[in-house]
């Protein structure tokens, strides 16, 4: 009995301990994105360059991401608008058939804009590893981030521990009520304990590589 109620004692210390750990880095998260984030392309302030998050454009089944739909249009919009001057599309090109960085790139171009504005990052594996190269890499200090609400928030926390100064537009969102938009928030909310655990242990992006000049 004694053993039994040891047990139940460790599994509810872990259950608490792994709640407080997933609100804390939530919470630290949120905080560090107030004031930076815009949904309303009348008010969001210029910077020289954007950078589009990237993401699959088709769910399984063959069906369009909705996610990736919103993200195009509001990189768009910000460009033609004046927002920004150049945008970087960053995602992942793990293989030779599946290239995110290529797939925007095409939409956005097939959207009206021309393609001398455009650079791409093809080591944007993890949004960690997008924003230490928008600074390594691209030699960017200051970004609009193009992506919904929550990845926007991620990104401008490990814009803010890389030294850089990022505000970010919103995407449209879909439905949290959604099966694809419950998957999506709960994913997020291990990615952002994954932050931390990637600054404990001094995480770097997988890829570096030579230097990219914007003008």
């Amino acid at each position: 009995m004694f053993k039994k109620r040891t047990l139940y004692l460790l599994l509810f210390l872990l259950a608490a301990f792994t709640g407080y750990t997933i609100y804390w880095c939530n919470n630290s998260i949120e905080q560090s994105a107030i004031g930076k984030l815009y949904s309303n392309i009348d008010s969001i302030p210029y910077n020289k360059t954007g950078l589009l998050l990237g993401t699959s454009k088709y769910l399984p089944g063959n069906y369009v991401n909705p996610y990736y739909d919103h993200r195009i249009q509001a990189a768009v919009k910000l460009i033609k608008a004046g927002k920004i001057k150049y945008l970087i599309i960053s995602g992942d090109n793990a293989t030779r058939y599946y290239n995110e960085p290529e797939m925007m790139r095409r939409d956005v171009e097939r959207a009206g804009i021309d393609s001398a504005v455009i650079y791409l990052d093809y080591a944007g594996f993890r949004t960690y590893d997008s924003m230490i190269r928008l600074k390594e890499i691209f030699g960017q200090d200051s970004v609009t981030v193009i992506s919904q609400q929550f990845h926007n928030e991620r990104a401008i926390y490990i814009s803010t521990r890389e030294g850089i100064a990022a505000i970010g537009f919103n995407a449209r969102d879909i439905d949290n009520n959604q099966s694809l938009g419950f998957r999506v928030q709960l994913r997020e909310k291990l990615a952002r304990v994954k932050v931390f655990l990637d600054y404990l242990f001094d995480k770097r992006p997988k890829y570096l590589g030579k230097k990219i000049y914007i003008p």
